[in-house]
């Protein structure tokens, strides 16, 4: 069996209440979430503050908590997975911000995979509100960010998660939906450099 059938079916069983399917799906799942934690937190200035490990851990366990969802298949629960992880990596910002009481906060470095200059700063809980701002006017945009930035996603592997949300969406328009958001937050931000 394929990968995202595998995965679909696992999410369909526990749907029906096969605490089981939860732990096989954890087995199939965890590393490639943790390797997408990893590569991400790498770029993050104040990597050591928070762990991979623990942002998965934190990701499942609000997972776990999540009542009365319907799981569809493997990209509505990345989908999920890529928006808890979101909100955990902002309010961990947060938090880090309010202890600092605006002491000189060091921004997020962001290579958002190549296309921002690595040199550039930004401030996580900054690009929230940007991504919030962009979402209201262009959701689609804003939902690529969400899955390259904060998922770990490819292009086609996002292309393929939008497909099955019923948004038919290819790669080409992935990859011009990335382009557009980049230059929507350079300008709402003025922070970021592009290459």
């Amino acid at each position: 069996m394929e990968l995202n059938e595998s995965v679909t079916q696992m999410l369909v069983e526990w749907n029906r209440g096969d605490e089981s399917a939860l732990e096989r799906l954890t087995a199939v799942v965890y590393d490639e979430l943790r390797r997408r934690a990893a590569a991400y937190l790498k770029r993050e200035s104040d990597a050591d503050t928070l762990q991979a490990t623990a942002l998965v851990h934190e990701a499942y366990v609000q997972i776990l908590d999540l009542k009365n969802i319907k799981w569809q298949n493997r990209a509505h629960f990345i989908n999920t997975i890529a928006m808890l992880m979101r909100r955990i990596l902002v309010d961990h910002a947060r938090e880090r911000h309010s202890k600092k009481r605006g002491s000189g906060e060091r921004g997020l470095p962001i290579s958002l995979a190549g296309p921002f200059q690595k040199s550039a700063d930004l401030n996580l809980v900054e690009l929230n509100e940007a991504l919030d701002r962009l979402a209201a006017k262009y959701p689609r945009q804003a939902h690529v960010v969400e899955l390259k930035f904060f998922g770990g996603l490819g292009m086609k592997e996002i292309a393929d998660v939008l497909k099955a949300s019923q948004e038919e969406t290819s790669v080409r328009t992935v990859e011009r939906d990335w382009a557009f958001a980049k230059t929507w937050l350079y300008r709402e931000m003025k922070t970021v450099s592009i290459p």
